[in-house]
């Protein structure tokens, strides 16, 4: 009984998290879940609510869109995802995460302390980022690190990156849903912690897209950084536990 109030509020938290940054549902909810319910059932409603959480984000952001940066990263997602599912029913899910921790820390922690660095890379890179991210979103609901890094290294403005990575976040999302419902990971336990999260989801979307617009291109990209070295250390922990 105590998961049907605590889940709904977690997803409130995390909805908010992703409307300010653009990302980072997963960051909140998946640390938070695992006190809760159990790591697959966390991964598979988080999917769902992310799936939500991003046809908002990609609605709000619409006039941001822009194909040559979504489609590579969409072309390396789908493998990304079938290999994800596969991984997530053969391998310990710590690892994963322990490895992807150490890496976004690692990262983010270096951009922090040196000038970012934007080296416009080939738009091919983004099949590698797509690939990634859609392996360790299905196997972690955690797999915004590579496409978030990738982002920034092309050094791209702020409505463009959550345009971006919302967009294509839905896409991996809604691939691993699948993949997880096919895969009986989708439970009707999961569907019942989905619709009564759903509400609050959207609240949370809402209020941290509103405050969105007040903050200024520098300070969000810090903010981002930040939030990569929480990510980092957060996945770390989960990796170790």
């Amino acid at each position: 009984m105590l998961a049907y109030l605590a889940v709904p509020l977690i997803f409130l938290a995390a909805g908010f998290l992703q409307g300010l940054s653009g990302f980072g549902s997963a960051l909140i909810a998946m640390p938070l879940l695992a006190f809760f319910i159990d790591i697959k059932t966390a991964v598979a409603t988080c999917t769902l609510c992310g799936m939500v959480i991003n046809i908002r984000m990609t609605m709000n952001l619409s006039g941001h869109l822009d194909r040559e940066k979504i489609v590579p990263l969409m072309v390396g997602c789908v493998p990304g995802v079938v290999f994800g599912t596969i991984l997530l029913r053969e391998v310990d899910g710590h690892v994963i995460t322990l490895m992807l921790g150490i890496l976004v820390s690692s990262y983010a922690i270096y951009s922090l302390l040196v000038r970012p660095v934007v080296l416009k890379l080939n738009p091919k890179w983004g099949m590698l980022a797509g690939f990634m991210t859609g392996a360790i979103t299905a196997a972690a609901s955690a797999g915004g690190p590579p496409t978030i890094i990738y982002s920034t290294l092309m050094g791209w403005q702020k409505n463009d990156f959550k345009a971006t990575l919302s967009a294509f976040f839905l896409m991996a999302a809604t691939l691993s849903a699948i993949g997880h419902l096919v895969g009986g990971l989708t439970t009707f336990y999961v569907f019942k912690l989905f619709l009564l999260s759903l509400p609050l989801v959207l609240l949370g979307v809402y209020l941290g897209h509103r405050l969105a617009g007040r903050v200024s291109e520098e300070a969000y990209k810090k903010v981002v950084m930040l939030l990569l070295v929480f990510m980092g250390i957060m996945l770390i922990l989960n990796g170790l536990g």
